[in-house]
């Protein structure tokens, strides 16, 4: 799966916003092989931190200047919040940037294999826990809702993600959505047909 999703994202152009528009940020969009499936690693953010309180995100943060580039921005950020070393991160490619709205954050994602078991420790100023989610979970239909919702005068589709009674929602869905959508590419346009995952109650 790596290499063909490697292929599809080195052949698409992404879609940039400009800085001006807002805050550099940039993700780590984690995924490991886990008992023979795959997962996505997001963390639950705390209560103690500035935006986006206890929401469920990809592990990543702001742009600081001795990063020196947006892919050493999610790498710093994932050693900080849970422990994740970049040795053993490979880097399949990059997402269009999303802006957040309320905070102003452009944020770029990076779509990464990381080994797996791994030895995670999270900050808990920043990170109240680490979420496991099953890919085949997430293409499950009956995972996700989506709500009409007006924005500046205009008319935006909202996403949710539900799985085990979390949710995933703003921009990390968003995020998601697009990943998934490239991903269907990668596995021939099917959704997994798993029942299993019972608890994605939308």
């Amino acid at each position: 799966m790596q290499e063909r999703l490697k292929k599809i994202l080195s052949q698409r152009q992404k879609q940039r916003i400009p800085d001006d528009k807002g805050v550099p940020a940039a993700v780590l969009i984690p995924i490991y092989n886990k008992e023979g499936e795959y997962h996505l690693l997001f963390t639950k953010r705390t209560e103690m931190v500035k935006d986006h309180k206890g929401q469920i995100s990809f592990p990543g943060g702001a742009y600081e200047e001795r990063d020196e580039t947006l892919l050493n921005t999610a790498l710093r950020e994932c050693t900080e919040e849970i422990g994740l070393s970049s040795e053993g991160v490979e880097v399949l490619g990059e997402l269009d940037d999303f802006l957040t709205r309320g905070s102003g954050y452009i944020v770029s994602p990076f779509i990464s294999t990381i080994p797996w078991p791994h030895s995670l420790k999270i900050y808990p100023k920043e990170v109240e826990e680490i979420v496991d989610v099953p890919i085949s979970a997430l293409l499950d239909n009956s995972c996700v809702r989506q709500e009409a919702e007006l924005v500046d005068g205009e008319i935006v589709n909202q996403y949710f993600y539900n799985y085990q009674g979390k949710v995933i929602w703003g921009a990390t869905a968003r995020i998601l959505k697009q990943f998934l959508e490239i991903l269907a590419e990668v596995i021939g346009g099917q959704s997994s047909p798993e029942t299993e995952h019972s608890n994605c109650v939308t």
